[in-house]
């Protein structure tokens, strides 16, 4: 398991190292500015890996642009970073990204929950062009969080899943422990509603061992 830092701000990467994060993504979705420039702002005094995130308004983002829209703005950063998030909308962009020599995170949010059947459709086209598939959902009861659970201990790996709101955000906490590889936290204003934050998901973390 490994606690990604996820960030609206830059400036907070270092802050995101002090407090034990082992990556650190930019949403830059939720960032005003040059993409390029903020990129070079988190890793100025900071050493983490980085991930660079544009989620799209369909998947629970602030980006509502296009596909072309979106690698225009990504482009630029791909060769900064360690880690490139993308959805299947934007797949078409996973050569470019490769090329680069970056690892891809295949991502897919939801607004609901999906079957197992179809959680397991879903990894397999999400696995087809990611090095780590993300599947993030919206449970509407204590069944969904077992199937979910289930999900996440058998299915292949590396893997995270992860739950979106803040109805069932003991989940962030649980699935770790079932083999979700990453778990999203916060430095500064949370970038979801229901995560926590590095030092809350780390104080649990060390209460439960």
């Amino acid at each position: 398991m490994m606690i990604v830092a996820a960030l609206t701000n830059p400036s907070h990467a270092i802050r995101a190292q002090e407090q034990g994060a082992d990556l650190v993504e930019l949403r830059l979705d939720l960032m005003e500015g040059d993409p390029l420039t903020l990129v070079q702002q988190c890793k100025s005094g900071c050493s983490l890996p980085v991930i660079a995130t544009i989620r799209s308004a369909q998947e629970g983002g602030q980006f509502f642009g296009n596909a072309k829209d979106w690698i225009a703005r990504m482009e630029a950063v791909i060769p900064l970073v360690d880690y490139v998030d993308v959805e299947q909308r934007f797949a078409a962009f996973v050569p470019r990204v490769k090329a680069a020599g970056k690892m891809i995170i295949s991502s897919h949010h939801d607004g609901g929950m999906l079957p197992l059947h179809d959680l397991c459709i879903l990894e397999r086209d999400l696995r087809s062009y990611g090095d780590i598939v993300k599947i993030i959902v919206t449970p509407h009861n204590e069944e969904d969080i077992l199937e979910l659970i289930e999900f996440t201990h058998a299915i292949k790996k590396p893997l995270c899943t992860g739950v979106m709101g803040a109805r069932f955000r003991y989940a962030r906490v649980i699935l770790p422990l079932f083999g979700s590889f990453l778990v999203y936290c916060s430095v500064g204003s949370p970038t979801a509603a229901g995560q926590y934050s590095i030092a809350e998901f780390t104080r649990i973390m060390d209460s439960l061992k």
